[in-house]
């Protein structure tokens, strides 16, 4: 969505994360008097691939090396805390990603881009050379029964 807010122009995006390969997000209900949409933790799954004829792809669940312990996956060791994907390192990795690549679009290079503090969403204010200011606000959602 969008709207006009003061003198600046608004985005409202929901961005839809979706696990990488070889995971699965589930989402869990916590039991109390929560809102249901505040009410969820969303818990990554690391999938087996022991079955599937993936070659030399190892296998997150089952241990395949020497020593027997299971591998961990990047997704678990950078964004999650303990089994559960962490909305602020979510957050906190997107405005990291797009401050770097904002470097490398030169079609942009009279915008200025400011990373406005956030720690459950990723939010984005981009100045013109007119004075033209648009803020952008990325939601994060994953949906209920995705793979």
């Amino acid at each position: 969505s969008w709207s006009i807010f003061e003198d600046r122009i608004l985005y409202q995006l929901l961005v839809f994360l979706q696990p990488p390969s070889r995971h699965s997000f589930r989402l869990e209900l916590y039991s109390g008097t929560h809102l249901p949409e505040r009410c969820s933790n969303i818990r990554v799954v690391q999938e087996c691939t022991c079955w599937r004829s993936t070659g030399n792809v190892l296998c997150f669940v089952h241990p395949s090396n020497t020593n027997g312990a299971a591998q961990h996956s990047a997704l678990l060791q950078n964004l999650c805390t303990g089994s559960y994907l962490d909305v602020e390192e979510v957050s906190c990795w997107v405005q990291n990603l797009v401050q770097t690549a904002w470097g490398h679009l030169p079609q942009w290079q009279q915008w200025q881009l400011t990373v406005l503090p956030s720690s459950r969403s990723c939010r984005l204010l981009l100045s013109g050379p007119s004075g033209l200011q648009l803020c952008a606000v990325l939601v994060f959602a994953v949906e209920q029964g995705s793979p």
